[in-house]
């Protein structure tokens, strides 16, 4: 296999997992209200709301490295294949 396809498999590994971080966090956050009016009677939700932020807060790390880390492979994959193609129509 060429760089060339290792890194672009590589890439794909990594941009498929922040895909599916990225879906989870959006199933996590998609009942979640902006304002919560509770009394005394609804500490229930108040802990489950906790809770759910508790799980987007840990998501949110790895979200922004495998991010981070997709463009850049992206952006190392697009200059191979710039080099690539340059050096090979030259006479």
């Amino acid at each position: 296999m060429s760089p060339l396809g290792w890194m672009a498999s590589v890439w794909g590994v990594l941009t498929g997992i922040l895909v599916v971080l990225l879906i989870y966090r959006s199933t996590l956050t998609m009942q979640e209200d902006d304002q919560l009016f509770l009394d005394d009677t609804k500490s229930a939700m108040e802990q489950e709301q906790a809770e759910l932020m508790s799980k987007v807060n840990k998501i949110n790390p790895f979200v922004k490295v495998l991010g981070a880390a997709s463009g850049l492979m992206f952006l190392v994959l697009a200059g191979m294949f710039i080099y690539q193609g340059l050096n090979n129509t030259a006479p």
